[in-house]
């Protein structure tokens, strides 16, 4: 243990539970010496004493902590996010100097972080709001970073920023994402991309296990095969260990024994409520949140089985099992584009109304190692940018067009099949319903606005007389004569 008095550490932690432990450890392991501090001191003790051998230094007072920090100091939160964020930052402030960065690491609110930038800003302080992905083993060996803040507050982070990022061909997983919440809504953003995305595999899963009848040890064979090409990604990889596990206590699939009621932290709902303020569709994301509310209502669920009876699933041949595993692979791959299609829509949206300069090419890339979502398709994504900085949305570029174009017929027979089997593919179906609307020259929403002209005198505009500007009609005069 260090003497504290020694201002010798070159970055501090504070907060010691699982993500604030495994970073510090990750900090460490790449020469930069860390102080920590945590609320209950014990813990913060007990880790220093279990890696005496490395350079750590543990506070027992947030002065004895700060004293420990090089100048400018580099400080890094990884607390609950909300009240405790600002209650850490009250006893912070009076005691930093020009100069320092404090940087929340939690998954906070965007704009609770563009406030605390603003009020950390007129301190001559530094405020940075990083999103961090990746979990436990993320954080331990490589996260994907997202910060947001300062220019010069980032330069001063980069050399631990970079050196503790995951790395991949393009580069350790790390860039300024923007000023202020720029950070923590990219994060926000991803987070609301998993949902839809772990949401998806779940449908496709249900398929195969419900129309399919495929054993645990069936799909483990075939999410397995389905890592290996196109669909290649972390969620896609672990979904294949997961069905390989087995019970020690009853010798069944241990996946077959976890309670169908799937939990969320917030992020989603976040997501679906500046989308909806930011008039952004996101339908997969969208119903992804509700899958998991309708996963919640375990009780009433048992009730309506009981009572409302779908339609049998008949068993399917052989030719017809290898064509809908197939089918289920392409409805897959197809749903999942449109799910960063929207994200990186609502990402390019916020960018433009909040003056971030998002570069959506930059996400795509340090998305492909330490997060969550890493996937082999995010090549293309990054590419996509890259090529055409003004790509308004994903499925306009002519690579990813392509592939849709060549899984849409697959696509639309697995939720063909689904739906007239009674199975459940809400996602899907709503990746493929933003498709078709996005598509589509002309919507039936010309009736939509007819009504609410009716009803409300809302008005509406002539599709062949648009220099004319807002009209109104007494349609029920116009009816009765």
């Amino acid at each position: 243990m260090k003497n504290t008095a020694d201002p010798s550490s070159a970055f501090g932690m504070i907060g010691l539970g699982v993500m604030g432990q495994n970073l510090a450890l990750n900090v460490e392991d790449h020469g930069f010496p860390v102080a920590v501090w945590n609320r209950e001191a014990t813990v913060a003790s007990q880790f220093v004493e279990k890696h005496s051998e490395q350079q750590f230094t543990h506070a027992t007072t947030l002065e004895e902590f700060l004293a420990a920090l090089q100048r400018p100091r580099r400080i890094m939160m990884m607390i609950k996010a909300g009240d405790p964020v600002d209650q850490m930052l009250g006893k912070l402030r009076p005691l930093l100097e020009e100069g320092d960065i404090v940087i929340d690491g939690g998954n906070s609110w965007f704009r609770d972080t563009q406030r605390r930038n603003a009020e950390f800003a007129s301190s001559g302080f530094h405020f940075v709001g990083s999103g961090v992905s990746g979990g436990e083993e993320g954080a331990r060996f490589g996260p994907s970073l997202m910060p947001g803040g300062t220019a010069q507050a980032y330069e001063r982070l980069t050399p631990v920023f970079e050196a503790i990022a995951a790395k991949t061909e393009s580069g350790p997983c790390v860039t300024h994402v923007g000023t202020d919440g720029a950070g923590h809504f990219v994060k926000m953003v991803h987070n609301g991309i998993e949902y839809g995305d772990m949401q998806l595999i779940a449908e496709a899963y249900e398929i195969l296990r419900v129309g399919l009848g495929m054993s645990a040890g069936d799909l483990a064979e075939v999410f397995g095969e389905w890592n290996r090409g196109p669909l290649e990604s972390f969620l896609i990889e672990i979904t294949a260990k997961i069905f390989g596990v087995t019970d020690e206590r009853t010798g069944q699939p241990l996946v077959d024994l976890v309670l169908d009621k799937a939990g969320q932290k917030g992020t989603g709902k976040w997501t679906a409520q500046v989308a909806l303020d930011l008039a952004v569709p996101i339908p997969t994301i969208a119903a992804a949140i509700d899958a998991r509310v309708l996963s919640s209502m375990k009780d009433e669920r048992v009730i309506a089985a009981s009572s409302i009876k779908g339609p049998q699933v008949p068993a399917a041949g052989r030719s017809e099992r290898a064509q809908m595993i197939k089918d289920v692979h392409d409805a897959l791959f197809a749903s999942k584009i449109c799910a960063y299609a929207q994200g990186m829509s609502l990402i390019s949206t916020a960018s433009d109304a909040y003056g971030w300069s998002i570069s959506l090419s930059e996400m795509a890339r340090i998305w492909k190692g330490g997060c969550i979502i890493r996937a082999r398709f995010l090549d293309g994504i990054m590419n996509a940018y890259q090529s055409n900085k003004e790509l308004r949305n994903l499925l306009l570029d002519s690579d990813f067009a392509a592939r849709i174009q060549q899984a849409q017929a697959g696509w639309r027979r697995a939720l063909s099949a689904a739906q007239n089997n009674g199975i459940a593919v809400s996602a899907m179906a709503a990746s493929l319903g933003y498709f078709d609307s996005y598509r589509s020259e002309r919507l039936p929403l010309n009736l939509t606005q007819a009504q609410r002209d009716y009803f409300g005198a809302h008005t509406y505009q002539r599709a062949d007389h648009p220099e004319e500007g807002f009209l109104h009609t007494d349609w029920s005069a116009e009816a009765r004569g």
